[in-house]
C-alpha cells in the first residue's frame, strides 16, 4: 500500500484503485450551509422585491393616520368629484358611451394604488390618450360601420364593437408598458427634457380645444348652420365662467384654503336646469343619458384589434407613461421622495391592462385632476384611493343624477379646465 496526499492506494493485479477518505460528513455540512445561504439571500430578495414591486408596502405602515387622514380625505373628494366629470367628457372623445369614463377613471386608480411610486398624482383619463384611442376606434369602427338595420339596433352594436376595441387597444398598451418595466427601460425618462414635455403638454392642450369645436360646431363649418343654439349659448357661458374662477384661483391661491371647484358648481347647475326647463325636449339637446348602474363582466380583448392597432397602443403606451412621469417628477422633487420609472411602468402596464379588459380605456394621469389632488392637501394615494370611492358610489348608486346633464357642457367644463391647467403659470414645471 501506498500512501499519497491523505489517498489509499492499493494494487489490484496490475493496476491501482485509489481510495478516497469518506466526504458524507463534509458534503452534508457544505451543503447545509449552502442552503441557509441561499435561503437567507433568497428571503432578502424576496422582501426587497416585493418592497420594489408593492410600493404601498414601504410608505403605509408609516402612515400618519392623525397628520394626514383628513387631508387625503378632502382631497380624495374633491378630486373623485373631478374625476366623474372628467370620465363621462374624455369618454366623448373615445368615441363611447360616456359612463364608460366612469370605468376608466376607477379601475386604474385602484390598480395603481398597490404598484405606484408617486403620492400625489391622480391616475385616470387622459385628455390626449383619449383621442388617440379615439383614432384608433374611428378607423376600426366607422360610423358606416353597419348598415341595413334600423339607427337603434346601429348605434347600439357600434357602441358594443368600439368599447370592445377601445378595451383590446388599452390592454395591448397595457401590455407594452408591463414588458417594458419588466425589461428595466425606465431609463428612456432621462431623454424626456422640461422643454420636450412642456412643449408637447402645450400642444396637446391646444389639440384638445380644437376638438371641442366639433361638439359645439359639429367641426365642419359647413355644418355650422345645424349647431344647437342652446349647447352653443351654454358652452360660452361655462367658457367664460370656467376661465374666470381659473383665474380667481391662481390669483388668491395662497388666501383661499382650497380651490373654488367651479368645475363641480357649474356641472350641478347646469344638470339641474337641464332636468328642471326638460332642455332634451325644448331644445333637442343632447344629453348624457342612461348611466348603468353597477358593474358590466369583463370582455376578452380582441386579437384581431391587436393585430392592427400595434403601431397606436405603443404611442399610447410611451406618451401615457412620459406625461404622467414627468407630473410624478415634479411632485416628487416638491415634496422630497423618490419615484421609480420602472416601477411606473409596471403600475400602469397593469392599469391598463385591468382598465381595458373591464371595459375601460387608456389611463395616465390628467395635470388639472393632479393639480386639484395636491393642492387640496392630499398626501398619499389614499386620496387616490378616496376618489375612486366617490367615482364607484356614482356608478352603484347615484349617476343617475347625471342623465339630464348636456354632453357638450360637461365636455366644454372639463377639458377647458384641463387645458388652463396646461397653458397658464399653474402648470407645474418640469425639471
Amino acid at each position: 500500500q501506498k500512501r499519497f496526499s491523505g489517498e489509499m492506494v492499493e494494487p489490484v493485479g496490475n493496476q491501482y484503485v485509489v481510495a478516497r477518505p469518506p466526504l458524507l460528513i463534509y458534503w452534508c455540512s457544505s451543503c447545509c450551509m449552502i442552503k441557509l445561504f441561499s435561503f437567507s439571500c433568497s428571503s432578502q430578495k424576496a422582501k426587497k422585491t416585493a418592497l420594489s414591486l408593492f410600493p404601498i408596502v414601504s410608505w403605509l405602515p408609516t402612515y400618519r393616520l392623525k397628520d394626514w387622514i383628513l387631508s387625503d380625505i378632502v382631497s380624495g373628494i374633491s378630486t373623485g368629484l373631478v374625476a366623474v366629470l372628467q370620465g363621462l367628457a374624455f369618454a366623448l372623445l373615445v368615441n363611447v358611451p360616456p359612463f364608460y369614463g366612469l370605468y376608466a377613471a376607477f379601475f386604474p386608480v385602484i390598480i395603481y394604488f398597490f404598484f405606484g411610486t408617486s403620492r400625489h398624482i391622480s391616475v385616470g383619463p387622459f385628455p390626449v390618450l383619449s383621442l388617440m384611442v379615439g383614432e384608433a376606434v374611428l378607423r376600426v369602427v366607422p360610423d358606416d360601420a353597419l348598415s341595413n338595420n334600423s339607427t337603434l339596433t346601429n348605434s347600439s352594436l357600434i357602441d358594443q364593437k368600439r368599447v370592445l376595441v377601445a378595451g383590446s387597444v388599452t390592454v395591448l398598451a397595457g401590455i407594452f408598458q408591463l414588458l417594458l418595466g419588466v425589461l428595466q427601460v425606465g431609463f428612456i425618462v432621462i431623454y424626456l427634457s422640461q422643454s420636450l414635455i412642456s412643449g408637447f403638454t402645450t400642444a396637446a392642450a391646444i389639440h384638445v380645444v380644437v376638438s371641442q369645436l366639433k361638439f359645439i360646431f359639429h367641426f365642419f363649418f359647413t355644418q355650422i348652420t345645424d349647431t344647437n343654439i342652446a349647447d352653443l349659448v351654454t358652452s360660452l357661458i361655462i367658457l367664460v365662467i370656467v376661465f374666470v374662477f381659473k383665474e380667481i384661483n391662481e390669483r388668491y391661491k395662497t388666501k383661499l384654503p382650497a380651490p373654488i371647484p367651479i368645475e363641480l358648481i357649474v356641472t350641478v347647475i347646469a344638470a339641474a336646469l337641464s332636468y328642471s326647463f326638460n332642455f332634451k325636449e325644448k331644445f333637442s339637446v343632447d344629453i348624457v343619458g342612461n348611466l348603468e348602474s353597477g358593474f358590466q363582466a369583463p370582455h376578452t380583448p380582441d386579437i384581431n384589434v391587436f393585430q392592427s392597432s400595434v403601431g397606436d397602443a405603443f404611442s399610447i403606451a410611451i406618451v401615457g407613461f412620459a406625461v404622467a412621469f414627468s407630473v410624478a417628477k415634479v411632485y416628487s422633487i416638491k415634496h422630497d421622495y423618490p419615484i421609480n420609472a420602472n416601477q411606473e411602468l409596471i403600475a400602469f402596464g397593469i392599469s391598463n391592462i385591468f382598465g381595458g379588459s373591464f371595459r375601460g380605456f387608456a389611463a395616465s394621469t390628467s395635470l388639472s385632476r393632479s393639480g386639484v389632488q395636491e393642492s387640496t392637501g392630499g398626501k398619499t394615494q389614499i386620496a387616490g384611493f378616496l376618489s375612486a370611492v366617490i367615482v364607484m358610489i356614482v356608478i352603484l348608486a347615484i349617476g343617475h343624477l347625471l342623465e339630464p346633464l348636456q354632453k357638450v357642457p360637461i365636455f366644454v367644463c372639463s377639458c377647458f379646465s384641463h387645458s388652463l391647467a396646461v397653458c397658464t403659470r399653474s402648470q407645474p414645471g418640469i425639471g
